[in-house]
């Protein structure tokens, strides 16, 4: 039983220790130059606040989160393709209905404004 697992032991093993190295010699041979640049503080692209109860413009928020979404729709379409000659046409017919749907979600939140920037 053990040897069957021995080898991926033994690539866990060789890998984290290349990693812990890598680290280790990019932290010990690399410049340690800090100034008041890299050590401020800042916050999803934005300058940091002076309060953290301040009001602020959520768009940037909105058109990620609405990127996101759409992202992870889309990554269906991967096991979809591979497997395409597997399903078939009922396949085919349920991405056609996705695509559909996703669609129609897409001219909503055009239409809503959702994607304006201004």
């Amino acid at each position: 039983m053990l040897a069957n697992y021995l080898p991926v032991l033994i690539f866990l093993a060789i890998a984290g220790g290349l990693g812990v190295l890598l680290l280790l010699l990019g932290f010990l041979l690399g410049p340690h130059r800090p100034d008041s640049e890299k050590l401020s503080p800042y916050e999803c692209g934005f300058e940091a606040f002076e309060d953290s109860r301040m009001k602020f413009d959520v768009r940037y928020y909105l058109v990620a989160i609405l990127f996101i979404i759409f992202d992870l729709e889309i990554a269906f379409f991967f096991p979809w393709a591979v497997s395409l000659d597997k399903v078939g046409l009922f396949g085919l017919a349920s991405m056609g209905v996705f695509l559909f749907l996703l669609t129609i979600g897409f001219i909503y939140e055009w239409k809503k404004g959702a994607l304006e920037w201004d």
